[in-house]
Formats: structure tokens, sequence, C-alpha cells
């Protein structure tokens, strides 16, 4: 989630004033959206504990948000093919640009924060799959959580331990930390169901790849049955 001057100002507990000050004297994390300012939940928190500032408790509580099926998330983000790109900051380039994005979401930013991760380390994941993800899930301005599936015109090296050229990103977009690991854990169980791995890996339609993704979400819920009655 992105904090508009006002909302940080807010939450910091200064005039709007004092926000550009700090941004401009003191390193207040911001970034231009248009000729405007936001400011990311998670970037701030981080800052106010390094400056020992006094800011509003409402900054360390994370917004209530629903938390999709996995099908409802990957439909939500949508399938892409033949994204171009020869190499990993070509192709997240052009992943930031395909995306249905927010209206507001400067894509050069969205790439710029998916390469940032990638600077820390790797996302690959083995056998030409890597799931690119904001550093800090509340830095990019979306309103639901959403996994994009994009496949590659060209598989490029992207680091992977074993060696494989990546084919396949998914892109996980969320505006939580909590929402984040939700769809993160949901990505890891449906990567480990047959027909949903199949289904990615020989590129299959959009229609076949939905169609696996829903009966992921019913084996996942049959799983959790199964622990609660167990537990």
């Amino acid at each position: 989630m992105q904090l508009t001057v006002r909302e940080a100002a807010r939450m910091l507990r200064v005039s709007e004033k004092t926000v550009y000050r700090w941004v401009a004297d003191r390193g207040l994390p911001a970034h231009r959206v248009g000729e405007q300012y936001r400011f990311n939940r998670a970037e701030v928190l981080e800052w106010v504990i390094a400056n020992r500032i006094n800011a509003s408790p409402d900054l360390f509580e994370e917004p209530a948000v629903a938390l999709p099926r996995f099908a409802e998330a990957l439909e939500a983000g949508g399938i892409y093919y033949r994204v171009e790109g020869h190499d990993r900051d070509a192709v997240l380039r052009s992943v930031a640009r395909t995306l249905r994005l927010p209206d507001g979401t400067d894509p050069d930013f969205l790439f710029q924060v998916l390469r940032a991760r990638e600077l820390l380390g790797s996302t690959a994941m083995g056998d030409g799959l890597a799931i690119p993800h904001p550093r800090h899930p509340l830095v990019v301005h979306v309103i639901r959580p959403s996994i994009a599936l994009c496949f590659l015109e060209t598989p490029i090296d992207y680091g992977a331990l074993d060696g494989k050229p990546v084919f396949a990103l998914f892109i996980i977009l969320s505006p939580t930390v909590r929402a984040h690991l939700h769809l993160l854990s949901r990505l890891a169980f449906a990567l480990h169901q047959p027909g949903f791995r199949q289904a990615v890996m020989k590129q299959a339609t959009r229609g076949e790849i939905l169609s696996e993704a829903e009966r992921v979400d019913v084996a996942a819920q049959a799983v959790r049955s199964i622990a609660e009655a167990s537990g």
C-alpha cells in the first residue's frame, strides 16, 4: 500500500511541509508517481525505526486485505505469452509494461523494484521457472493480491542453480506482507500438483492453466479439511 503525502504526515504526526523537508534533508524514502510523492508503508516503517521517530501506531498495522484463492489470484494477474527480451533486465522491463497495472502505477517503477530484488539474488527456482517480486510487497500500489504468469519468447539465463534457462515467470503483486506470503505458499503448493505443473511446463492455453488452478484450490481445500479433522 502506498501512502500520499497527507497520509504519511498523519502517520508520522507532522505537517505535510515537514514530510517534504524530511524527504529532502533526512532521507525519508519517497517515490515519484507522476507529479506527486508516494510512500511505501514498509520503507517508511524501516525509516521510522532507524530514525527513532515517534510515529502513529497506525503505521505499524497492516490494512486488512481479503486473501484470494489461487485461481482467483492467477486470473486477476493474467497469463501472458511471448513476452520479449534477451536478458533479465529486458525481460523484466517487458513484463512491467505487459501486466495489467492499476491506474497511476508506473511500469518503469515496477521494473526498478523487480530488478532491485534480483540484484539481491536470483529468484529462479529451477526447471525454467522464476518468481520475481518486489523486495517489499507493499511497494506497488495494488488493491488486490495477484499472480501473473508470463511465458517468454526466448528462454534466458536467470542465474538458476540448476543452470537451466528460464522460460516462465510468476510475478506476485500484493498490498500486504500477509497476502504476499499467502500467495507464495499457494504458488508453491500449485507447483507441486502434477496437473498444474505440467500445464505450465508445456505452456498450455489460458483456459487449461486456469482449469488446473481451480483443481489446485480443490486439492488445497481437501488438505486443509484433513488437517482440521486430525487436529
